[in-house]
């Protein structure tokens, strides 16, 4: 794999009741990869590299900004993709998922397929194009491009969920960014759907049944 890349991939946001599901890949260098993920907590005054559930919001910003510094330097590339509330509910969120994978990868630079090996978290696949792929169960644990996909993923969802909260103040989305939390019930009952909620995911929940395309 000498001259080859390797691309991490992981998703965030398969669980909300609302808001988007968001697919991001992390590709670099064979030769790269260590010195990227080896003591570069010491050496950048960073967190601990984790899965991005283990790691504060804050500590994940922090991560994220040395991602984007380390892509302007060319020493890696990343790209992240978010897919809507709408197709989850055409498409279901498996398809929703591969979706956003798809757009993910084909947003990265200068990969070619046959190129590279990625590594997926869990049960994740990569579009059939690349034959060289790796489903790791708990990758976001194990895998170090794994858990940096993990946290891009993690933090453009929850950007653009504090982006829907000054739209929708009710829901306070910018708190529990659309998971099921107690105050998020308590504001669907009282509101019913904002337009980004997920009615494939609220079937059995007796919300009012508003309609989506109408802010509250």
């Amino acid at each position: 794999m000498k001259g080859r890349y390797l691309i991490g991939v992981d998703e965030a946001g398969r669980g909300p009741l609302a808001g988007p599901v968001s697919v991001a890949a992390v590709s670099a260098r064979v030769g790269n990869v260590k010195r990227l993920t080896s003591n570069t907590s010491n050496k950048n005054g960073l967190p601990r590299l984790r899965d991005s559930k283990q790691l504060s919001e804050s500590q994940r910003e922090r991560w994220f900004r040395f991602l984007k510094n380390e892509k302007r330097a060319g020493r890696l590339d990343f790209a992240s993709a978010l897919v809507g509330s709408r197709t989850i509910d055409r498409r279901g969120i498996v398809r929703a998922v591969k979706l956003a994978m798809s757009r993910a990868l084909r947003r990265l630079r200068g990969v070619a397929p046959a190129r590279c090996l990625v590594l997926l978290d869990g049960g994740l696949t990569a579009p059939r194009a690349f034959q060289n792929q790796r489903t790791i169960i708990g990758g976001d644990r194990r895998e170090p491009l794994i858990m940096l996909a993990s946290i891009i993923a993690k933090v453009r969802r929850d950007r653009q969920m504090i982006r829907q909260a000054r739209r929708f103040p009710a829901y306070d989305f910018a708190a529990h960014k659309g998971y099921g939390t107690a105050v998020h019930y308590r504001a669907l009952r009282r509101h019913g759907l904002s337009p980004i909620h997920r009615l494939s995911y609220l079937t059995n929940h007796p919300v009012p049944r508003k309609t989506r395309d109408t802010p509250p």
